[in-house]
């Protein structure tokens, strides 16, 4: 039966369990929304600018289990504008959909307003760009997107929709999904890591990002693994809640610029078992740990996609497959003999994690220690929550003081976007309504994308966001100072922000201002009991404190 192309890929998208799409209106999909309007099982959330929206797409591709997040925005402008959600997409490995407006078919070739050459532009930021040109075409360019999209190595897929295609008439059957397809381990290559494991007397598991979407049963198999075989566990940068920070076989968290007390004793490693970890120069402290593209340890590397086996590192054995069936198939092989030998190599690592993160800090002279924050946001974080951290230095105030644990969230640009906290907490909320969700993001971060504030209140969402305001974009600040010491730097990096908790209160948010430390406890506390609407928490941060392990002008704690 002959219906519209509209309406087609409106079917085929609810044949892909699409439940929200996160979009910006644009003329050149109206035949899309106004399909839409006819499917009450998809919700259109509109946001306040592309890139806010595409880190929403982002962090719903994160919290459904693999499943694609789906982005909609219009040709030109609006794409360009989500670019950045493309970047991080692309490079966390996480899944999503973009759909995009393009000019009518009979303008193809005469920069028309607002044209682009799709295939070109997103070339280096997608795994495909596929272009609907004609009827026949639309359902299938949907069913082929989310299956690439959730594949492999997971990552944006596109689709370009032109004007003039959503009325044309189309009688093909609908696309159905396409079932996903899982790399398996060879039974040769199980056996050889099995050895390598039994053999190594300080071996090193980094759980990593192909591990991001796994439930709770996975998780808790790997924390069998640890235990059974006697292995420290370390996740990798952004992914914190992979491994209960409190379980004595956590190994320390392996994010960006680690300790070098931590990094020197994983150095004495004689086996490193990146489970789910692409090694990235964060991960890999800039290619030096290991080093790149020889590492100077045995390695183990196992990631669903082949292709990203030993595309920077030559691993001395690769395995590509879904890490979640390795550690299944090494628990059911039974521990090996004299696995208790590594126990004080474990008990070691995890000494240097438990003393790299006592609640210890000093008042500062000029702000609030953001320290003594994250330590009050820890310990009201419900098991379930789920926390978004923008890029910049004081996340690292997140991973030194806050123990996360299997069942929570963490989302985050991996890559290091800036403005992704705020649309991440939005995202979270409005995915999993009634549960915490928490935003931490700087004062250059938060009026980036911090308009979905706007979002948030129109469809209901009660996100809590925490300001980090030091008056500067601190990374850059620090930066500065390490590799030009004794320069002046301060009017490259200075900002004049407004005030936040009266910028919340003028969307309809509870704002909190936090200006001394004494008033962290009671700042906090409101934030978590506020249930009903957005809470900004405002914090006058240090800016001596440049980071949770380097003050002005002091040397680096910890080496």
């Amino acid at each position: 039966m002959s219906r519209t192309v509209g309406r087609a890929l409106a079917e085929s998208l609810i044949a892909h369990g699409v439940d929200k799409i996160w979009m910006v209106p644009g003329e050149s999909f109206l035949g899309l929304t106004d399909a839409l309007t006819e499917a009450p099982e998809v919700q259109l959330v509109v946001c306040r600018h592309e890139g806010g929206a595409g880190f929403m797409a982002v962090a719903d591709g994160r919290m459904q289990g693999g499943r694609a997040g789906v982005l909609l925005v219009s040709r030109g402008p609006g794409l360009s504008n989500a670019m950045v959600a493309f970047h991080t997409a692309f490079h966390d490995a996480t899944p999503m959909v973009a759909l995009v407006g393009q000019v009518e078919r009979k303008d193809f070739g005469r920069l028309a307003l607002q044209e682009q050459h799709y295939g070109r532009l997103l070339s280096d930021v997608t795994k495909a760009v596929i272009e609907v040109n004609e009827p026949e075409q639309a359902s299938e360019a949907i069913a082929r997107a989310f299956h690439l999209a959730e594949s492999g190595t997971p990552g944006p897929a596109a689709v370009i929709l032109p004007e003039d295609i959503f009325d044309e008439p189309t009688d093909l059957p609908l696309a159905q999904p396409r079932p996903r397809v899982f790399g398996g381990a060879r039974a040769e290559d199980l056996e050889r890591l099995a050895q390598m494991l039994a053999a190594a007397e300080r071996p090193l598991v980094w759980a990593g990002g192909a591990l991001a979407n796994a439930d709770m049963a996975t998780l808790e198999a790997l924390r069998r693994l640890a235990e059974e075989w006697v292995l420290p566990v370390c996740p990798t940068h952004r992914r914190p809640q992979l491994f209960d920070s409190a379980h004595p076989h956590y190994g320390g968290y392996m994010g960006i610029r680690v300790p070098r007390d931590l990094v020197a004793e994983m150095k004495r490693a004689d086996l490193l078992v990146a489970l789910g970890e692409r090694i990235t120069d964060s991960v890999s402290q800039s290619y030096t740990f290991p080093t790149a593209p020889d590492p100077q340890l045995p390695l183990a590397q196992i990631w669903p996609d082949a292709n990203e086996i030993g595309r920077v590192f030559r691993p001395d054995l690769g395995i590509a497959g879904e890490p979640a069936e390795v550690i299944r198939a090494l628990l059911a092989r039974g521990a090996p003999a004299g696995a208790a030998k590594r126990r004080d190599w474990v008990a070691g690592l995890n000494a240097i994690h438990r003393r790299l993160t006592e609640p210890i800090w000093e008042p500062m002279p000029d702000g609030v220690n953001f320290a003594a924050v994250c330590a009050a946001v820890g310990r009201h974080l419900a098991p379930d929550a789920a926390v978004a951290s923008d890029a910049g230095n004081f996340s690292s105030f997140i991973h030194r003081y806050i123990g996360f644990r299997p069942g929570q969230n963490f989302l985050s640009s991996v890559v290091g976007a800036m403005g992704a906290g705020v649309p991440m907490a939005v995202a979270a909320s409005l995915r999993r309504p009634g549960r915490q969700a928490v935003a931490f993001v700087g004062d250059g971060g938060v009026l980036m994308t911090g308009n979905e504030i706007a979002t948030a209140m129109q469809y209901g969402g009660a996100p809590i966001i925490i300001v980090s305001d030091n008056g500067r974009y601190g990374t850059i600040g620090m930066h500065h100072e390490v590799r030009y010491p004794n320069r002046p730097y301060e009017d490259a990096v200075r900002l004049t922000n407004p005030d936040f908790a009266a910028w919340a209160r003028s969307f309809g948010a509870e704002g909190i201002s936090i200006g001394s430390e004494a008033e962290v406890e009671e700042g906090i506390a409101r934030a978590f009991a506020a249930r009903t609407r957005p809470v900004v928490v405002h914090v006058r941060s240090s800016a001596e404190q440049m980071s949770a392990w380097r003050r002005r002008g002091a040397p680096r704690l910890h080496g």
